[in-house]
């Protein structure tokens, strides 16, 4: 079986490059590769890619991430997140393949407190989140074997991330300010490139397992929560941490406007995932344990 994946330099890509590699032969590629096109912001040059390599499968880690920015500038996040899914899902189904495809929480308003379901009605409040929905759309207007999986909050060790950033603040300040109202579960890129290479096995098998799955870790919290567990889990190990425990304090979002809206509930229930895969979701904490290890402090 040969798997071409896009995106490997991404934190979920990286990972995928691990999780997939024991499927079969695996080309990984990323915006600037060299032999065979894979820049998003080209979507029609994708197409010769797929052509020229005729994979089994596709996995698509490509994607615009920063919400902020898609704000001021849609058409591009529309053509990465949209247009070229849209030409690789075209070039699946022309070549009788699998495509898994990524998308997210933004697709829903946020409302409420019920941990979202695969079939909720859908209501994007931002950029990022119409782009990334019109991008499941045309995947599934293709006719193509697919899955499409919806995540949240994700993070790596590797590179930037939240708990980072929570450190070196804890580090250098006497008080921090963490949204409170945003409530969601943090998912390792490890753990998603994982269920990945699982729900992908299994539905090459079993190809009536194709459609859309949530796939988040376990439980709830919030990123004021998050913040805490991180920097009192630092406290724990010994780290030179400055904010003491009770000046962690939570806000409510609009105290930092930000260009793009947020969904307040990223809650996803991934029932259908881990009843059609036979998984178990770990709790969030566990994966942000591991991470943690491996990162260093400030």
């Amino acid at each position: 079986m040969k798997i071409v994946l896009f995106g490997c330099n991404g934190q979920v890509g990286w990972e995928l490059q691990r999780s997939l590699a024991v499927l079969g032969e695996l080309v990984a590629l990323d915006f600037d590769s060299r032999e065979h096109a894979a820049d998003f912001t080209r979507p029609e040059s994708l197409a010769p890619t797929v052509r020229t390599l005729r994979p089994d499968v596709i996995v698509n880690a490509a994607a615009h991430t920063a919400v902020d920015k898609a704000e001021i500038e849609p058409e591009l996040a529309h053509t990465i997140n949209a247009e070229a899914p849209g030409v690789l899902a075209r070039e699946a189904a022309a070549l009788n393949a699998w495509l898994v495809h990524y998308s997210t929480d933004y697709v829903f308003d946020g409302s409420g407190e019920r941990p979202w379901q695969e079939e909720d009605a859908t209501g994007p409040l931002s950029v990022y989140g119409r782009s990334k929905l019109e991008g499941e759309t045309l995947v599934r207007a293709s006719g193509c074997r697919h899955l499409i999986l919806r995540t949240s909050w994700v993070y790596a060790a590797r590179g930037g991330n939240f708990a980072r950033t929570m450190l070196k603040l804890a580090h250098e300040r006497d008080e921090l300010n963490v949204v409170s109202d945003q409530v969601g579960a943090p998912t390792g890129a490890d753990l998603l490139a994982d269920v990945t290479a699982h729900a992908l096995r299994a539905s090459i098998q079993t190809p009536g397992l194709a459609g859309t799955y949530h796939a988040a870790a376990a439980s709830k919290t919030s990123w004021h929560g998050y913040a805490q567990f991180v920097i009192e889990w630092a406290r724990r190990q010994g780290y030179a941490i400055r904010v003491p425990h009770d000046r962690v304090k939570p806000v409510l979002s609009s105290a930092y406007p930000t260009a793009a809206r947020r969904p307040l509930n990223s809650r996803l229930d991934c029932s259908r995932l881990q009843h059609s895969f036979g998984l178990t979701m770990p709790h969030w904490r566990s994966g942000v344990l591991r991470m943690l290890t491996e990162i260093q402090g400030p």
